[in-house]
């Protein structure tokens, strides 16, 4: 579709090549927005399914092959897109951008799909095709529109090359977009950064009991951080704090404890076992009055009045399993921006160590998304989804029980999702010490077969990463090799 080429030499290229190939069809249009000249265009296409190409970028010769493969192999799919990147003004191809699979709540936060994206050419004429009013996000519209079903598949390939200038959409058009995606059930708003949205989900009223989970054995100091902040700071009020003593025995700690309930502001209950992070939170949720239950280790401390009732919105969408936030350092570096399946031997953290406002692998550490687990440091789950999986596995004492939790989570149809709308700081394991004896790291070990054995091949495709991307860091480095196989092959 030619919308008024002024350059003679490319109406002249265009002719001859539509002269030349009878599968190439040029009509002119000029004076037309792009979206009446994309529908134009769709109108003349035949082919069961469409992309669409900006006139400056390439194609990997091998783009239509995959993606045809992927539509063959997967025949109720309405929509496939490929990894990309970009040809800078020497013509190399640099900054790949590794996608990963399909993500609504990334892609309502933000368009990672962008190109290439081929859809189903019947399911784009039932949407209504590309709309006028979206200027600059008419693709991303049409995207959100097509991929309700949720019928899309990711091929994890770069098939396409763009040019520097980027895709971007225009902020406006892009939140009318995804608000008129949402309807009633939220609100979109502008993001932190550009091309980026916040979805707002609302909190019945009256709102819902949140029991706060707090384990703990000592560690006044840590604890009364915790409790107080909370305390102070959270502008949600509707919830309980459940403190599970763990065999504290200091006076203080103890002290701490009556000063508590005869405030009125937690209950304490008593966990008299040796420590098993499992089976102490287990307890906790059996104690538990509300319609949501948050973990919380006892080294948090709460900043922001927001964030617990960020975490219990999404929380209570009837789609989304457990809700992870972002935690800082007390330097306000990153400590968890989600959990990425096999980085490590069994998992880590998404962009640990990054500054508190790095943008993160393509805007990703600043935006919400669907993550495959979250740390139970801080995590908000339903109680009933809770109970109904079982709880934590209680041979897991200490490490990845929260990512098994999560992945059985996942299993039952819901999605997992970390915010970074809930923001507090983490004393990382302050309170229990390091893996420095040779039973704890027997232990450790053991766990780590145990999660193999159970989950290996879960952990080598991670549907939130990218199969290119490496598993010896949480920066988002490529992979060597990548663990992506060709269908060729």
């Amino acid at each position: 579709m030619d919308t008024g080429s002024t350059s003679a030499h490319v109406r002249q290229l265009l002719e001859t090549a539509a002269r030349e190939d009878p599968r190439i069809q040029l009509e002119l249009r000029s004076g037309t927005g792009q979206a009446l000249a994309w529908n134009a265009a769709l109108s003349l296409a035949t082919g069961e399914f469409v992309a669409l190409l900006d006139p400056e970028d390439e194609l990997a010769e091998h783009a239509l092959y995959v993606l045809a493969e992927e539509f063959e192999s997967h025949p109720d799919a309405d929509l496939a897109y490929s990894d990309d990147d970009r040809i800078d003004g020497q013509g190399r191809f640099v900054d790949p951008h590794f996608k990963p699979d399909w993500n609504l709540d990334l892609l309502r936060s933000h368009d990672y799909i962008a190109r290439l994206c081929a859809m189903r050419r019947e399911r784009v004429v039932d949407v209504g095709g590309y709309r006028a009013g979206f200027r600059g996000s008419e693709s991303y519209d049409l995207c959100l529109r097509v991929a309700r079903n949720g019928h899309v598949r990711h091929v994890p390939f770069v098939l396409y090359h763009r040019r520097l200038h980027g895709l971007g959409d225009s902020g406006d058009a892009a939140v009318r977009a995804v608000q008129e995606h949402l309807g009633s059930s939220a609100q979109a708003a502008v993001g932190p950064l550009p091309d980026t949205r916040r979805m707002r989900w609302p909190i019945p009223d009256p709102a819902p009991l949140v029991s706060l989970v707090i384990p703990t054995r000592d560690a006044l100091p840590l604890l009364e951080t915790c409790v107080e902040s909370i305390l102070h700071t959270t502008e949600y009020k509707s919830f309980e704090i459940i403190v599970i003593d763990n065999q504290s025995a200091a006076r203080d700690t103890l002290a701490y404890f009556s000063a508590l309930q005869q405030r009125g502001v937690a209950r304490v209950v008593r966990f008299d076992q040796p420590f098993n992070f499992s089976a102490i939170n287990n307890a906790g949720v059996r104690e538990a009055r509300g319609q949501v239950v948050a973990l919380l280790n006892n080294d948090l401390e709460a900043i922001e009045p927001g964030w617990l009732e960020e975490m219990v919105s999404h929380a209570l969408r009837p789609e989304i399993g457990a809700v992870g936030a972002r935690l800082l350092y007390p330097d306000r570096t990153v400590q968890h921006g989600g959990i990425l399946l096999g980085v490590g031997g069994v998992a880590g953290h998404a962009h640990k160590l990054s500054p508190e406002r790095d943008p993160g692998y393509f805007r990703r550490a600043q935006v919400a998304q669907e993550m495959s687990a979250v740390t139970a440091a801080c995590l908000a789950i339903r109680r009933e989804t809770y109970l109904a999986v079982g709880g934590f596995d209680e041979t897991l004492a200490v490490a990845f029980n929260d990512v098994d939790f999560c992945l059985r989570v996942g299993e039952t149809g819901l999605r997992n999702l970390w915010t970074p709308f809930a923001t507090l700081i983490h004393h990382e394991s302050r309170s229990r010490g390091a893996d420095d004896t040779a039973s704890k790291r027997a232990r450790f070990h053991q766990e780590i077969r145990r999660m193999h054995a159970r989950w290996g091949d879960v952990l080598q495709n991670d549907p939130a990463y990218n199969s290119n991307l490496t598993l010896e860091s949480e920066d988002f480095a490529l992979a060597w090799p990548p663990r992506v196989r060709k269908p060729w092959q």
